[in-house]
Parts: C-alpha cells; structure tokens; sequence
C-alpha cells in the first residue's frame, strides 16, 4: 500500500509485534487527568513502578472540576479526592501539571493544541475516548482505558491492533450558517455509530483543508462517536502557522526543521486507502440530533424519520430514541422546544466557538424559561473572551459566564440536566443520562444553532434566523 499518514506514522512507532499479534507503538505524548489516572497511578504503586517519561507526560483538571464555583475543598467530596490524588501523583513523579492556580488549565483536549504540545508526525494517548480531537494536526491519537495508561506511564508505550485507513474525502465548500459540526454530523449520521469500527478515518478534500485549525478539531474530536479508532486531517500550512510560536512548540530552526518533517508525513497524492467515503459540502445543511446516538441526526428542515423507513438493524435503537424523547416519527425537529442551552466542551468550546455564539445572542435576550450558560474550554480561551468582550455579550443576552471545565458535557460536576429538561448542547454525546439526569434529552448541534434556539426558546434554522448577519468569507 502507497503510504498516507497513518500508516507512515504508525510504523515511525512501532517498536516490535509481540506475540498476540498487536504491534506495540512508542507514545509521543501522554496526557493525563483527575479521573482516569488514579487508578494507573495506584497500579504503578502496586509494583513499585515510576513513571518511565514524565518528561513526555502533562495532566490537568477538567471533567470533575465545577465550572461555578472553584473554591477548594469542593463541595463533592469524590471530586475533591480526585483533585487531591493528581496533585499528590503529579507532584511525586515530576510531571507538567496544569492545575487551577495556572493559567494554563482547561479541557485536556483544548489545552495540547494551544499549548503546542499536539504536533505532527506525533502519537498522542490520553485516558478519554475524545483524544481523537489531536488528529486535526495530523497526529494518530487514542482514547485509552486505564490499564493502558498504566502501561504508557511505566513504559511510554502500548499494545494495539492496526486498524484499515478509511478516507473522508469532503469537497465543495460550506454554505453560509453551516460548520464544521454539520459536517461531522452529516458522516455519522451517513456511515453509522459503528461504521468506523476497525478504521481511522482520514479527512481531506478542499472543504477539509478550508477550515480552520479550530473547525478541524471538532471533526476529528468526534470521529469516536462514528466508531472510528482515531480521526485525522494531513498537516498543512494552516496546521504549521497555528502552533508556529507556541509554548512547547520548537523555536527558531528547530522549528523549521520540525516543519519540514510534518509536511513529509502528510498522505501523497497517490497514497492509497482501504476504502473511500464522498461528501460534498455544498449540499450540506445545519444538523440536529432527535435521538440519542450522534448518528440519529438530520437537517434542521428535515422531519425525524418513520420507523418503518428505518434500517432493519437501527430499529430498535430508533424506537427506544423516540420513546426517550418523546417525539413522534415524521415530527419536524425544526421548532422543538428547548429548556437548556449549553455553549461548551472539546467539541465546540474554543475561542471561535464563542465568538460565533457571541456575535449571534449580540442584541438578543435568551428565551424565558431557558438556563444559558457558556463555559470556555480553557483559561486561556476565557482570557481572550474577556478581552474581546463575550462574557459582556453573553451576560447582557442573559447568558451565565462559566469558568473553564468539562461541565455539562458529561455533567461528572454539579453542571447538569434537571429531570425531563432538553437541552440544545455544542457537545458531542446525546447519550441517556449523557448530561445528569437520566430522563435529560439532548439535541446536538453547532454552537450558532445552540445561540439561536436559545433565543427562540425552540430549535431554529440558523440560516433564517432573524437578524443575523451571515458570516464574513
């Protein structure tokens, strides 16, 4: 097979095939948080084990981490525990911890890239399914469980199957009012929650390579969510002006040289795949679950499907979905009633995010009867908010102004859904219970649609909403 990026990187890794067939695959950077690691780290005591390369490790705080008040002890309990043990093991081993006293705390997952940890060419691992979201710089990144990151930390690597390379070959070009999520959304929704499995799946095309650094990340961030192992977008220009100046990016000629490098990784043009998925973004709409899988999802001015127009095999999920959420087959999801707006988490919580959010509410009041709150996905991202001015255009359209955390993304802090709520989220999971309340309904969709259903009180067509200008080109 002509080499496209995975599996050139893949094979930059490997250290040997061990006897179950897996090949064991040296880990590039290893990132860490309160939840997952606890028990690695126990584990590593248990042996009387170090951790092998903590030069190569670095934890933060998100996922338990309340986002209204941060003040310690925390109030859970559980999560003060969980504050205290990273602390305690970051500290012991010598590793980066970016902890609430930094500047540099957020969503692990917002925090590698804007640091300039995430770069090319580079395997990444972390303790949480959505590490696929450090594939938008062209890097091969996994979701681990926890023996897996006790095994990274003892000996900064891991065994893995080698999966078949699918490509997401997106052309055209996005319409007005439709995003990155949109995107996403519309090949999950084609290709199925399980479509991905055995696969990384490969974006390119011109409308892939038109996006933003930001806009990549939401893609890949939930290829998981299609099953896919890991997602990625070859590296370009754009991913090299973006970490260029970074804290851990190299500097001077090193940096040149570690360009140099990154663009060699890169698919050629006459790299080959396992197989070939087309999407044409000019056709694209904005997109909105009615279920609870992200692949339940349709244009906005679509209707939720009858069941009997639904796949054999997808059926029962389907009925289940509808039962859930309380809708009827055929109804339009274009007007459904919102009671929470969530603007927020590794999908769609970066600077861009917001300030599309914010441009939209400008001018506007939240509905009555809808709790709205934002939650930037890193100090950092909050910091330039504040000196662009969103948390005043949020606050004004009566918005709450979070600090940086997970939160109600998967609600594992006091951020969450009250019994029957629905909420209009810019998350990536509309899973039962996904969002703190196991009767919660969760529709998914881009942050513009979550500011614009906000204010209608109800799901809305972004790009009929009244008074919003359409995006500068």
């Amino acid at each position: 097979m002509k080499r496209n990026l995975f599996n050139t990187v893949w094979d930059l890794h490997k250290v040997g095939t061990l006897e179950s067939g897996q090949d064991q695959i040296f880990v590039g950077l290893h990132l860490i948080h309160e939840v997952t690691s606890p028990q690695a780290f126990q584990m590593l005591e248990e042996r009387g084990l170090n951790v092998l390369r903590p030069d190569r490790t670095f934890a933060t705080v998100d996922h338990i981490v309340p986002t209204a008040d941060q003040e310690r002890p925390f109030k859970d309990k559980l999560a003060e525990e969980m504050m205290q043990a990273i602390e305690r093991n970051t500290e012991k081993h010598g590793i980066e911890f970016f902890g609430l006293r930094t500047e540099s705390q957020g969503i692990v997952h917002i925090i590698g890239p804007e640091l300039g940890l995430t770069q090319p060419g580079m395997t990444i691992a972390c303790g949480d399914s959505h590490t696929s979201t450090h594939g938008a710089f062209g890097a091969i990144a996994f979701g681990i469980g926890t023996s897996q990151i006790r095994d990274v930390l003892a000996t900064q690597t891991m065994a893995l199957s080698r999966p078949k390379v699918r490509k997401i070959n997106v052309t055209g070009r996005l319409q007005p009012g439709v995003y990155a999520k949109d995107i996403i959304l519309r090949i999950i929704a084609d290709l199925g929650v399980n479509g991905g499995i055995g696969h990384a799946y490969e974006y390119n095309g011109e409308a892939i390579h038109a996006l933003s650094m930001e806009e990549r990340m939401t893609i890949c961030n939930m290829s998981i969510e299609g099953g896919a192992r890991v997602g990625y977008v070859n590296p370009d220009e754009t991913t090299i002006d973006y970490i260029r100046g970074r804290r851990y990016a190299p500097r001077g000629e090193a940096f040149e040289r570690a360009a140099e490098f990154w663009r060699s990784v890169a698919s050629g043009p006459d790299a080959e795949y396992d197989d070939v998925y087309e999407l044409d973004a000019n056709s694209l709409s904005p997109m909105v679950t009615w279920g609870i899988t992200p692949g339940q999802a349709i244009a906005v001015d679509e209707r939720i499907p009858a069941l009997a127009d639904v796949p054999d095999d997808q059926r029962e999920i389907a009925a289940k979905a509808l039962d859930h959420m309380g809708f009827g087959e055929q109804d339009p999801i274009l007007g459904k009633k919102i009671d929470v707006a969530f603007l927020g988490s590794c999908t769609n919580g970066r600077i861009s995010d917001l300030r599309e959010a914010a441009r939209i509410v400008k001018g506007h009041k939240v509905a009555k009867n809808v709790r709205a709150f934002v939650v930037p996905g890193s100090k950092q991202v909050a910091t330039q908010a504040e000196r662009e001015g969103l948390p005043e255009i949020f606050r004004e359209a009566g918005y709450e102004w979070r600090g940086a955390g997970c939160s109600m993304c998967l609600a594992m802090n006091p951020d969450k859904l009250n019994d029957r709520e629905i909420s209009a989220s810019s998350s990536n999971r509309n899973f039962v219970g996904r969002q703190g309340s196991p009767s919660g309904r969760t529709l998914l969709m881009s942050p513009a649609m979550v500011a614009a259903a906000s204010i209608a009180g109800e799901v809305r067509d972004i790009r009929e909403f009244a008074g919003v200008p359409e995006p500068v080109a």
